[in-house]
């Protein structure tokens, strides 16, 4: 992967090459990096979680790949991320911080798809019916605390009202999904993968075959989606 940096954090080339802006909120600047499509049909936002930015590896790989197939990608950074801090807020905070950037990556005036990894996940799945968004994809939905499944959090993956899409690590401590609920969403499982999916050397897949099924089942689903 190609990277450069910036402040002293390595930055993915497909994002350092994107156009970014920045958007005030209630909560501080908030600050979107657009991966543009030539011809999009759709945007897809996507969210960080809370211990990390939107260089994580299956956000990077989106980036590079949905463009060209059409799909423009808004990676958001929340403001507490933006600001420097270590450690994020409360969900309603985080909430609001999303909320107040939709009208950036509706602005296109395009069907968007509401999307993040983990915290940014649950984000998603709690405001996209509310903000409009045509589907939402969780990737490492956290279904519960390691170790403490008793924890649940399905209750927002179950409310979302809209199309959804999860995609799994096969071994991720915040819940496997063979621990998932039924429901009306989509699961889609990247073997070996944890958290970040990243998989052990040892695994019989490697690294970017990981990434190749997160982009492949996103970029299917996407296809098959009502919009438009």
């Amino acid at each position: 992967m190609n990277v450069s940096r910036s402040e002293g954090v390595a930055v993915p080339a497909v994002l350092d090459a994107g156009e970014r802006v920045s958007v005030g909120t209630a909560v501080g600047e908030a600050r979107v990096t657009w991966v543009r499509a030539e011809v999009p049909r759709l945007v897809l936002a996507l969210g960080h979680g809370a211990g990390g930015g939107v260089e994580a590896r299956d956000l990077v790989a989106l980036a590079g790949v949905l463009p060209g197939a059409g799909v423009s990608v808004a990676l958001v950074e929340q403001p507490w991320r933006v600001a420097g801090k270590k450690v994020a807020p409360a969900p309603k905070t985080l909430d609001k911080g999303w909320e107040a950037v939709w009208g950036e990556v509706a602005g296109e005036g395009l069907p968007v798809v509401a999307g993040g990894r983990s915290a940014g996940a649950r984000v998603a799945c709690r405001t996209g019916a509310g903000l409009g968004a045509a589907g939402v994809l969780a990737l490492s939905f956290p279904l519960h605390p390691p170790g403490k499944p008793e924890r649940s959090r399905a209750e927002e993956l179950l409310g979302t009202g809209v199309p959804t899409l999860v995609v799994q690590g096969g071994r991720d401590p915040f819940g496997r999904p063979e621990e998932f609920p039924g429901g009306s969403y989509e699961l889609a499982e990247v073997a070996y993968g944890d958290h970040g999916f990243a998989v052990p050397k040892k695994a019989p897949v490697g690294q970017e075959e990981a990434l190749g099924v997160i982009t492949d089942a996103v970029g299917a689903w996407l296809e098959r989606l009502p919009v438009g």
